[in-house]
């Protein structure tokens, strides 16, 4: 059991910045409560004290903000971040490594006996305030985006967004992948920059990081030419680009921005 707790506190550690040290997630973290608590009702449902195990699992409802029912399952350093207002279903499957934001329900859409609510397989997140409905099958890495309502399967690795949710990159070809690659480089992550995403500032960055890699290659080959001709060019790195900078920029801006509406008189 102790086990289980300290691979749950590493999971938090790993997907949420603000955590500082081991006591603050043991004491304000509702969804790791939520969590330890169903595996105690988990167990006394699946021994058949079901009563014992609805009545634990609605304390926890109660502490936490978050309903879990105690036939629900749940893999391995599943991760409920904030917490409130999270249903999930009875007949529930969740996988491993699995993250699930405030809002979100894994519900039915039938009031039939059986299999009614969804399965998540490992890796997948889900955003705040989507709806996850019926006894379908998000796949293994699959992205539901925040205030989705998804009622149809997801394929492994693609990502849902809307109402009804649409999938805006079924398959992650090449130029994704490279992407990916050029944005670490340079030093920031391009997380949900794809061809098919429906943001047109997103779409754009991702215009330009292709054309970063094409010249990166470019020069890259322009550089070894010029070497091995006697040259001494392109030694050194790259700079690495800090978001942190701009913010910085931003805010001076507004400040100064600030200043002058507070000297100006309208009686002038």
């Amino acid at each position: 059991m102790f086990s289980r707790i300290k691979e749950d506190i590493k999971s938090v550690f790993d997907r949420d910045p603000a955590a500082r040290n081991t006591f603050e997630v043991l004491t304000n973290y509702p969804g790791m409560h939520a969590i330890w608590i169903h595996r105690l009702s988990n167990k006394l449902w699946r021994n058949n004290f079901k009563l014992i195990a609805r009545l634990l699992s609605t304390f926890s409802r109660w502490l936490t903000g978050v309903e879990i029912h105690p036939g629900a399952t749940l893999g391995r350093r599943f991760f409920i971040d904030h917490g409130m207002g999270i249903v999930i279903g009875e007949t529930a499957e969740i996988g491993n490594d699995v993250t699930i934001y405030h809002g979100v329900t894994l519900g039915g859409v039938s009031w039939n006996g059986g299999k009614r609510h969804p399965t998540l397989e490992d890796n997948v997140v889900i955003g705040a305030g989507a709806q996850v409905l019926g006894p379908i099958t998000i796949g293994k890495g699959g992205k539901v985006g925040s205030n989705s309502v998804v009622v149809k399967d997801l394929p492994a690795g693609a990502t849902a967004v809307g109402i009804p949710a649409r999938i805006v990159n079924p398959n992650k070809d090449s130029s994704s992948e490279k992407r990916d690659e050029v944005a670490k480089k340079y030093g920031f992550d391009a997380y949900a920059v794809s061809a098919d995403n429906p943001d047109p500032v997103a779409k754009a960055i991702g215009r330009l990081l292709d054309h970063m890699h094409l010249m990166d290659n470019k020069v890259a080959v322009l550089c070894k030419e010029i070497n091995q001709l006697g040259g001494e060019v392109c030694q050194e790195a790259l700079p690495e680009l800090r978001v942190g900078e701009f913010d910085e920029d931003e805010k001076a801006a507004a400040k100064r921005r600030e200043s002058h509406v507070e000297s100006f008189d309208p009686e002038i």
